[in-house]
């Protein structure tokens, strides 16, 4: 009996040195965030544009007008 408890006790010291030579685990790698000023600017760009276009737009119609007016 006593080589079965010797057995035993040296598997045991063996499974438990095997799992604390494991690697730790590495969490999820997580993508980078992206960063608040290129996310406000991607999200900028195309308002002001579209504020040009209609502010071109009110010109040309403003210049219409006058030109109307000036016909007249």
């Amino acid at each position: 009996m006593p080589n079965r408890t010797a057995f035993a006790l040296s598997l045991a010291s063996l499974v438990l040195a095997g799992t604390a030579c494991s690697p730790p685990e590495q969490p999820p790698e997580l993508p980078p965030e992206p960063q608040a000023t290129q996310l406000r600017d991607a999200m900028q760009a195309p308002l002001d544009k579209a504020r040009a276009v209609e502010d071109a737009v009110r010109e040309a119609d403003e210049r219409r007008r006058a030109q109307l007016d000036a016909e007249e």
